[in-house]
């Protein structure tokens, strides 16, 4: 087996993923395997629910019944963590675990909100927009500013006869 650092994709019992990472978190420490087994996380990514007219954020799965776990595949450490109570077993090809691939952790984490997403517009200075959403929707303005860390944008759009500069997202324009 490899001496390399992998993710790889545990299924659960649905429901237990919690109680799994809590598990497996326990037992790495118990069985000294930290060198070996790094990091546990459970795919969910913060909503907001309204229910009876109240807020409340809860975390949503994305993936029920799987945990991710970034570990160096041997003997030693797949048996840790194939007979962790509630843990199903690899999600694998036959009976070898496949590892997660980079580019599908990657939107794992860019989903959590762990990872930035960038996202590319073919937007620039000096270029007219419309506002399709939020309080200044179907005003149309230039572009004075592109900040692509924040992923903001700064359009003047003519309010009661002034140019008035407007703070918005890369999604509340469109291209004219």
């Amino acid at each position: 087996m490899s001496n390399k650092v992998e993710w790889y994709a545990i299924h659960t019992y649905s429901g237990h993923e919690n109680k799994v990472k809590a598990n497996l978190e326990q037992r790495i420490k118990a069985t000294g395997m930290e060198e070996k087994i790094f990091e546990i996380v459970i795919p969910s990514e913060e909503k907001v629910k309204v229910k009876k007219g109240k807020k409340t954020v809860v975390k949503e799965k994305f993936f029920p019944g799987y945990a991710l776990v970034k570990m160096i595949m041997d003997d030693d450490s797949w048996y840790v963590v194939r007979n962790t109570p509630g843990v199903i077993g690899f999600a694998s090809a036959g009976t070898k675990p496949i590892p997660v691939n980079e580019t599908e952790m990657s939107s794992v984490f860019t989903s959590m909100g762990l990872e930035e997403k960038k996202a590319d517009i073919d937007l620039e200075v000096g270029q007219s927009v419309k506002v399709t959403e939020g309080p200044f929707e179907d005003f149309v303005g230039e572009i004075q500013e592109i900040d692509f860390e924040k992923e903001k944008l700064v359009v003047l759009v003519s309010m009661f006869g002034r140019e008035t500069p407007v703070e918005l997202e890369y999604n509340q324009v469109e291209e004219i």
